[in-house]
């Protein structure tokens, strides 16, 4: 085993990212979730990533999908993602059209002055049961106790 890096900035972040990857890859693969969102990544990083991603989903026989602008919802704030790219791992095609069945309606709500308070709570458990958060891990993130998903090592 090599040397623990002192701090996280001592990690070297393209391997993190990869890890995180094979993680929610293999999540998705053995059904402990439906969906999973790789972390945020500029497009110069996706670039570099792509390969590698791909590699992890033909070994554990699932999919992705590249989407450049990730549903808004509560979540996470729009900072986390804004100009980055995300890859969405899932093993049906069905949970990726529930995904942008979801992301539809909210653009829909919001075309039409619809989106208030209570369609945007409405989105986000949606959008974070495809992402097979518990009930209790959704009412936390709701009661606004964790804005953004953490992540040890960012770029």
């Amino acid at each position: 085993m090599t040397e623990r890096p002192k701090n996280p900035s001592d990690i070297d972040v393209f391997s993190f990212q990869v890890g995180m990857i094979n993680c929610f890859v293999e999540m998705v693969a053995v059904g402990v979730k439906q969906l999973a969102i790789s972390p945020p990544l500029t497009p110069v990083d996706y670039e570099k990533i792509r390969p590698y991603s791909d590699q992890i989903v033909h070994g554990f026989g699932i999919q992705s999908y590249l989407e450049t602008s990730l549903l808004q919802t509560d979540l996470q704030s729009p900072d986390f993602t804004r100009n980055k790219w995300s890859l969405l791992y899932y093993q049906t095609d069905n949970i990726l059209d529930a995904y942008q069945a979801l992301k539809q309606k909210q653009a829909r709500l919001k075309k039409t002055d619809r989106y208030d308070a209570t369609a945007r709570r409405e989105i986000s458990i949606a959008f974070m049961q495809l992402l097979s958060y518990p009930m209790p891990v959704i009412e936390s993130k709701l009661s606004g106790n964790h804005p953004d998903p953490f992540i040890l090592v960012r770029t």
